[in-house]
Formats: structure tokens, sequence, C-alpha cells
């Protein structure tokens, strides 16, 4: 449906993450030009294949940019440009499209995994972490706040902080709660494709150089197995949690989403400052 305008009929809260999605943002005043940010594409992506037989997953299509170029701009309108890109899997080509473009206001640099890492592991061939830095995965799009979760980050004391979002979860089947030993049990309760949340990580990292050194000096290792080796020291670990858009794009129903959206996006950006005007107006309905 849409509005008398040709305005898609879209909720209040959906319309002012597309208007966030689709306009530029301010640095926040305690994020830093010098805070690295290291983005995370060195991924096979095989949940996206075929699609990634072809293109690396960071290169995937969103409108008339890729996934990874609507990251960095983002980035660099949150005040964040000091970039190193770790790539593997057809690297070739994302040097290729960010060697050739001009005018991004981004200084970036490179290291190449030469095996599989993992998400954490790639850190260790990173030079100079030596004050606080985000580690993010390159294949993702939100309206997170990076100045809000830099400054956040940085009060808390955590040795990481972790941006985390709620996702609801439906069960496909009837769950049934059970009691006794034998073959034949009792039903206590009955739930027909229950739904339930957890909170979930984004792939988002505000890290201090301190956790650097409980990454093993060879072979793959992950962002769980860093969060697991801090805990069981002890070390102060934090969630940062963002209720707005995440989609991880690395799942087929998301991209599909992201897609949509963008689309919607394309369209609300032809109706410049007037659109505005409607954010926090309940949507019109049709003629």
């Amino acid at each position: 449906m849409a509005d008398k305008r040709g305005m898609p009929d879209l909720d209040a809260a959906l319309r002012a993450e597309l208007v966030r999605l689709t306009r530029h943002t301010q640095a926040s005043e305690g994020s830093s030009r010098a805070t690295r940010v290291v983005i995370l594409a060195g991924g096979r992506g095989r949940r996206l294949e075929p699609y990634t037989s072809i293109l690396p997953k960071p290169l995937m299509p969103i409108g008339n940019k890729s996934i990874l170029e609507i990251l960095v701009g983002q980035l660099a309108d949150a005040g964040f440009r000091n970039l190193t890109f770790s790539v593997g899997y057809l690297s070739h080509l994302i040097r290729a499209v960010f060697d050739n473009g001009p005018g991004r206001g981004v200084d970036i640099s490179w290291v190449v995994e030469p095996e599989p890492l993992g998400t954490a592991a790639p850190l260790r061939l990173v030079d100079d972490l030596d004050s606080t830095f985000f580690a993010m995965n390159g294949d993702l799009l939100t309206t997170l706040d990076y100045g809000a979760m830099y400054e956040a980050h940085k009060a808390s004391g955590n040795v990481l902080t972790i941006a985390t979002h709620r996702r609801r979860v439906e069960v496909s089947y009837g769950v049934l709660r059970l009691e006794g030993d034998e073959r034949v049990r009792a039903v206590r309760s009955y739930e027909e494709k229950p739904e339930m949340s957890w909170d979930v990580s984004m792939g988002i990292y505000a890290m201090e150089p301190l956790v650097l050194s409980r990454i093993p000096a060879s072979g793959p290792f992950d962002f769980p197995d860093l969060v697991q080796a801090l805990l069981a020291e002890g070390l102060p670990v934090g969630a940062y949690a963002h209720d707005g858009l995440w989609l991880d794009i690395g799942r087929q129903e998301d991209y599909q989403n992201a897609v949509e959206l963008w689309e919607h996006g394309s369209r609300l950006r032809e109706f410049g400052e007037v659109f505005e005007d409607e954010v926090a107006a309940p949507a019109h309905g049709s003629d």
C-alpha cells in the first residue's frame, strides 16, 4: 500500500530507521578520527552460495552499492576514517573496489589472511593496535550509532564491549513439556510454534589492546573463544544494546530484507526534506 504521494505505507519506527540509513550522520563528540576500525572481510560466505562463488560476501550489492561501501560510508560520516581491511577470499575484488574509489575521505590499510583464521585471529596481523579500537564484520547493515557505542565503552571500563540486538526466533514445531522416564510420558504443556528471544552479537566490538594478548600466536580463533577466555580471567566484558535496524547479511533472509529495505530507502530519499516531517506522523492511508 502507499499514501497519496506514492510513499510506501510503512510504520513510523521503520520509516525512522530508513531515514537514518539514507541520510548522513554526524560524528559524536567523543569519537576520534584516529580510532582504528578493523573490518573483517575475509570470510567465504558459504551461507550465501551460489552468489559468493563469484563475489566476496562484503561486495554483495544493496541497491547501487556494496554492503561494504555502505558500511565504510557510515563509519566515515560518524568520524571513524582510519580503517584496516582484513581480507582473504577473493580479496583482489575488494581491493579493486576500494583502491579505485577516490574521494571516500577514509584512510585504508590492508592485511591478508594467509589461510582462514576465523573472526578474532586476524587481529594479530594488524600492527599498532595500541589504543581503543573497533573490530567488526564487513557484511552487516545497521543504524547503530558508532560514536555513542565508542563513548559508552570508554566510560564502562570494559576491555571488550559487544554490540547486541534482541532477536526473536520462532520454533517451527509444537513444543511439549514432558514428565517421566518411560517411553510414553505425561504431557504437562503444549505450545504451538513458540517464539523465543535472545540477545545476540551484532558482530561489532569495541576493544582495548589488552585483549590481543589472549589471541593465540597461530591458528584460527573466533570471537566466542576470545570472550570465553576473557570471562575465565574475570576481565570485564560488556554489552551495548541496539534496538534499531540490524541485518546479518550472511543470512539469506536478512540479505533479501536488506535489498527490499534499501529499495524503500532509495524511494524515500526522493522526497527530500518533506519526508522528514512525516517520520513521527502515522502513515497515511491509501486513497
